[in-house]
């Protein structure tokens, strides 16, 4: 999977180990270094599809200014966010988005979605 970041804040928190320990503490960065790995490492992002998700437990957030984002989890209740970076997006003919079609995401942070 190719990944992308909204900015060169979050691009370079995430790519200094020490400054992603400081930003997020030990055990977030930790999680979010081992949900890169597994996003790098997906061929699409069907590899996340239910049920094959867990523990990272990869889904769609429908409402609101989050319509159209993905997230994983991290520790409860921070989640890495990400929208598919593809122009136009890949939906199935039934309509919304074609996870097996998706190989590129931008990531938009670490945010806590139930708050």
């Amino acid at each position: 999977m190719d990944i992308t970041f909204k900015n060169k804040k979050l691009q370079k928190d995430f790519n200094e180990g020490a400054r992603l320990e400081k930003v997020h503490g030990a055990l977030r960065a930790k999680k979010i270094r081992i949900r890169m790995k597994e996003l790098r490492a997906a061929r699409t992002l069907m590899d996340f599809w239910p049920p094959e998700s867990p523990p990272a437990r990869c889904h769609e957030l429908p409402y609101g200014q989050r319509a159209g984002q993905l997230s994983v989890d991290l520790d409860h209740p921070y989640r890495l966010i990400f929208v598919p970076d593809h122009d136009p997006l890949p939906e199935r003919e039934e309509g919304g988005l074609d996870w097996s079609k998706v190989t590129a995401i931008k990531l938009l942070g670490v945010e806590d979605t139930h708050g």
